[in-house]
């Protein structure tokens, strides 16, 4: 399964991140993901208060029940053990993080689940594939910019980097062109006037667009 869920994402570049949205819309935008092309979602936990994590494995189970191999379905922002056996009981099979955690990054791949953990700094970077990470999440690339992200893949170029945090149809392209293997998009694809309304076509388009354009640059 691991090896699946990391050619998924270096074939597919483009993961969704739900965020904030009960679980009858989360699989309705998966739906809507699909068509575009997307075949990663991460549905995001809430760490305000622990009585909206169920909502979480609710949205993920939904997923990998409507979809099985089809779309690849994980949990983000994962702080804690707990948050992790969540994931993996819901059928999640990849853990995101925001930031590093070793001694989680390792439970996670011992549990056999991809670890793609968050980091700024390049030695983050490195302690986070060190611990087992298969991705490395750049955040928040939208604000740092191609050029840190360039800088930092120039001598950690073995490390595969997923840019997260800002990224649009507008920008995707420079992010693989500087050496990410794919991105995390979530405020673009869930346009929350476009939910209410039902407009799910206009969500398919973006993501369509987001897949075409992170492939413009072969990894």
């Amino acid at each position: 399964m691991k090896e699946e869920v990391v050619q998924a994402v270096c074939d597919s570049r483009i993961i969704a991140i739900i965020r904030g949205f009960a679980p009858e819309i989360c699989l309705k935008l998966a739906e809507a993901y699909a068509k575009g092309g997307i075949r990663l979602v991460e549905v995001t936990f809430n760490q305000k208060s622990s009585d909206f994590w169920k909502d979480t494995a609710a949205a993920i189970h939904a997923i990998k029940t409507r979809f099985g191999a089809d779309m690849r379905v994980g949990a983000g922002t994962v702080l804690t053990e707990e948050q992790l056996t969540m994931c993996k009981d819901a059928g999640g099979e990849y853990m995101i993080t925001p930031n590093v955690k070793p001694s989680l990054i390792r439970s996670c791949v011992e549990q056999g689940l991809v670890a793609m953990p968050g980091a700024l700094t390049p030695s983050e970077a490195v302690d986070a594939w060190e611990a087992g990470a298969s991705f490395v999440k750049i955040f928040p690339a939208g604000s740092l910019g191609p050029g840190y992200v360039k800088a930092l893949h120039a001598p950690l170029a073995h490390i595969p980097f997923l840019a997260v945090g800002g990224i649009s149809v507008e920008n995707v392209a420079d992010f693989m062109r500087v050496g990410c293997v794919g991105a995390g998009v979530g405020g673009a694809l869930t346009n929350k006037e476009w939910i209410a309304a039902g407009e799910w076509d206009k969500i398919t388009d973006v993501a369509h667009r987001l897949v075409v354009s992170s492939l413009e640059f072969p990894v």
